[in-house]
Formats: structure tokens, sequence, C-alpha cells
């Protein structure tokens, strides 16, 4: 079977392309549209200068309207294809659902043209690590797609087997399931299994409060049937509000500690994953030294994936086999640098305070130095600051300047006034690599808890900068 238009016609419909951005995913979704025979409008509020590089990469000749939307009108167009970086509340999005338009993103176009099953991966910490996880447990039954510039969703297709019996592991932000309100798409298919890894405070610049945000997340499962699963964060305040939505699909929960008997999953004990299913507890997995190679943050991100990876049909046999080959995620708490006196960690994926303390908990010790900092989106950082004085000592906390900095430093409290920022990522490099030369064996952690869109392209472009920094800088 191979990959076609079985719900979305796109030959000959007036398409319009809602933000093309500069992080690939605008790009591969304009040229699978041309490729189709629609006729592609894009509209920007980048200038065209800006765009140049994904311009670059569009194979045909679309209608560009650059700087602004002014000139569009929802009425035109057959068809709108949101950006991710576009809310579902824009008042151009909300008159085309109005009009009754078809209001999609390339999440929901790979969601109904995939003819295999679909594995769905949500939360606000270790989507990623998890997707990641569970497309090396499936082997190379599966292919990954989804909120990264490896692999955009329809990119991916073109690597995909593309037929029934194989599986996608798609990453999917709040920005691509805030299309997925049945409202909006009703007959939208739903993941066969969907994974919510776990809710913190995230993107309150985009949500007008908590309950908005983790709406989204929920969007994923709602209306799955009974032959499709969800997997939930038995430990996370925000399960309770999930598990009360109405479903038909099979729940299962994955825990840090035994689960009551009454529910069906998986926990944790010391080197050992156990299975429990209608109050019967077997142990089906040996995960001795996970913790000390991985990190206990991962621990939840391990149990996600395992549960995932078993309800798509792997025997814990397999499963237990791939363990100890699980991938090393880019970006996240990486280890770039180690040497007898050094060691230099870029975690610059952590985008949230939460990601920072996970971090610090992991690495912290009196002779870490910790760079954060980045631009606001309205999170909270008291328990940032609380926490992690007990774990970094102030003189070694260093801080890029950008919107999140005032916040940051006031969560500080007393210790502000020991703290630093610096306008450059070189800068707070340059300073980090000179307060751990004064030790004989220190640690540098790059673990922002800010977004970074105020002095780099996003947080991919800034772990590059950063990178880049190190290396140019222990080489001087």
């Amino acid at each position: 079977m191979t990959l076609h238009d079985t719900r979305y016609t796109f030959r000959d419909k007036k398409v319009l392309l809602f933000g093309l951005g500069i992080l690939g995913g605008g790009v591969a979704t304009a040229n699978w549209l041309i490729k189709r025979g629609a006729k592609v409008t894009i509209t920007d509020l980048k200038t065209e200068a800006e765009l140049a590089p994904s311009l670059k990469k569009i194979k045909g000749k679309p209608e560009l309207i650059f700087g602004g939307h002014e000139k569009i009108n929802a009425q035109d167009h057959d068809v709108i294809v949101l950006n991710p970086g576009v809310s579902v509340k824009h008042p151009l999005i909300q008159k085309a659902i109005k009009l009754r338009k078809s209001v999609i993103n390339e999440a929901t176009i790979f969601y109904n043209q995939f003819p295999g099953k679909i594995i769905g991966v949500t939360g606000t910490r270790g989507k990623t690590t998890t997707a990641t996880w569970i497309k090396h447990l499936l082997g190379t039954q599966a292919v990954l797609a989804g909120n990264s510039p490896d692999h955009p969703f329809l990119h991916a297709t073109r690597y995909m087997l593309h037929d029934s019996r194989s599986w996608a592991v798609t990453e999917m932000p709040s920005f691509q399931t805030e299309l997925f309100d049945p409202a909006i798409t009703p007959s939208l298919r739903r993941p066969d299994i969907a994974v919510i890894t776990n809710i913190f405070q995230d993107h309150f610049n985009r949500y007008p409060n908590y309950r908005a945000y983790v709406k989204t997340k929920a969007n994923l499962f709602i209306n799955q049937t009974k032959n499709h699963d969800l997997i939930l964060n038995f430990d996370n305040r925000w399960t309770p509000y999930f598990f009360a939505i109405p479903r038909a699909s099979r729940v299962w929960m994955f825990s840090l500690k035994p689960l009551p008997n009454d529910v069906d999953g998986i926990f944790h004990e010391p080197g050992a994953i156990v299975f429990q299913k209608q109050g019967k507890r077997e142990l089906m997995l040996n995960v001795k030294g996970f913790i000390s190679r991985r990190g206990s943050h991962n621990v939840e991100n391990l149990m996600a994936s395992v549960l995932a990876a078993h309800c798509a049909g792997q025997t814990w046999k397999q499963i237990q086999k791939r363990i100890p080959t699980l991938p090393v995620i880019k970006f996240r708490q990486e280890v770039i640098h180690t040497s007898q006196r050094l060691t230099i960690i870029n975690d610059t994926t952590a985008t949230s305070p939460e990601g920072t303390i996970a971090a610090v908990k992991r690495f912290g010790s009196p002779t870490t130095i910790l760079i954060a900092g980045g631009t606001d989106r309205k999170l909270k950082f008291t328990t940032w600051g609380t926490l992690i004085p007990n774990y970094i000592v102030p003189d070694n906390i260093i801080l890029l300047e950008g919107s999140a900095t005032g916040k940051i430093l006031t969560a500080l409290g007393e210790y502000a006034s020991r703290v630093h920022a610096y306008s450059t990522l070189e800068a707070c490099v340059a300073e980090a690599l000179k307060k751990a030369r004064r030790f004989s064996k220190a640690t540098i952690l790059f673990s922002p808890g800010c977004k970074s869109f105020e002095k780099f392209k996003n947080e991919y472009d800034r772990g590059e900068q950063f990178n880049k920094a190190i290396s140019s800088l222990l080489k001087a």
C-alpha cells in the first residue's frame, strides 16, 4: 500500500499556508502540498530576506505574501494550513472556522494520510526522549515524525514503510494538538496509542491559564476508541483531570512507586520495572544501572517508552534486549566535553524552569557552574529560585540576558546580588570557563530554563551556538 490522499484531497484546491517559518516544517509542508497539485499561497510575518533560507528550498512557485496578513481573506481559500507558531485563536483562523473552511496543520495531514498505526506522544517534558526511545524499541517497523528540524511530519513520509503494518511515532507539542479539538476536526483519526508524559507550566504566553494549556494535550486522546490505548503518568498532578474525561480507550499508568491494585500499568522499583494487570504483578524488566547512566529523570521516560512499545506488540524480552542501546538524545543533558578536570553539559532544550531543576538535581555540586536565562513566556520561577541555590553555589550561577532575567533574579531573592548576567552567550561561556579553572574538577551546565527567541532562531540554534563557543574558547 502506498501513501496517498485518503482523507484530504489537495489537487487544484486553493491552499493558504499560514506561516512558513525557518525551522523546516513549513518548507516540508509547502513542498508536500505543491507536489499534490495544490494552488499554494504562503503568508508570513517575516520579511522575504528573513525567510530566504526557507524560500530557497521550496520546489515550485507559490504565491508569496510577506510582512503581515492584512491582504489575506479567509473566504478566498479552500484550505488553511497552520504553522505551529500560529494560534488557532488568531482572528483570521477563527473567521475561517466560522466559514466552515478546512483548517488543518502538518500533524493532522500526516495523521489522515499515514497508512499504518500511530503513537502520539505529548506532555510538557520528555516528549522527544520518549518518542525517540519508542521508535528505537519498535525497530525498523517504525518511523519518527514531528516537532524537530530533523524529521518534520511531512518530510518523514519519504522514509516510512508505506504499508498498514508500519508504525509512526509522533511527537505532539500543544501547538499541534490545538487542531485535534473535535470541535474543529471532528473526523480526524486519533493515535492508536496516546502517551502523556507529564504536565508542568509552559507556553503561558500563548495560553491564558494551566487548564487551557492542558486541554490542548487532552485533545490527543479525545475520541479514541475501545481498540486504542492511553498511557498516563500516575504521579503527575494533572492525571486525575485526564482520567475524568470521558473516553473509550484502555488506560495504562506508569509510576515511580507501586500502583494501586485496581490500576493497570507498570511501576519502578530499585533496579526493576514491574508490570501490573488486574491486580497481578510480575517483574518484567531488569534496569539495574539505568539511573547511574541516564539519570533519575529518565526513569519516567523509560517507563512511558516501554509501556507504549508493549502496547504496540513488542514482547518484554524484545524490549529488554534493546534497553542498553537506547540512544542519547542531542541537547538533552548531553555531555559534549569531558576531561580529567572538566565536564560540559548542553541541555539547551530545557526551556522551562522544571527542565533546569531536573538538570541541577542530577549535575549540581559545589563545583558546578550553571548558565541559564532567556526569553520569558509568563512562567513562574519561584520554585526555581528556591531550589537552585540548594544545588548550585549562587556565585556559580551565570545568566544570559533576556526578558526572563529579571524574573529569575527576583526569584533568587537574597542571592541575586551574587549572580551576574551577560549580554552574549559567548561571554557567559567565557565566564563559566574562568570559574571552572578555579576547581580541580568542575562541571559547566548549560540549562537555560527559558526559550531562546530573542537571541537565537530556536533552542536548537542556541545549542549549536553554545557548542561553537565552547569549542572556540577551549582552544584559546
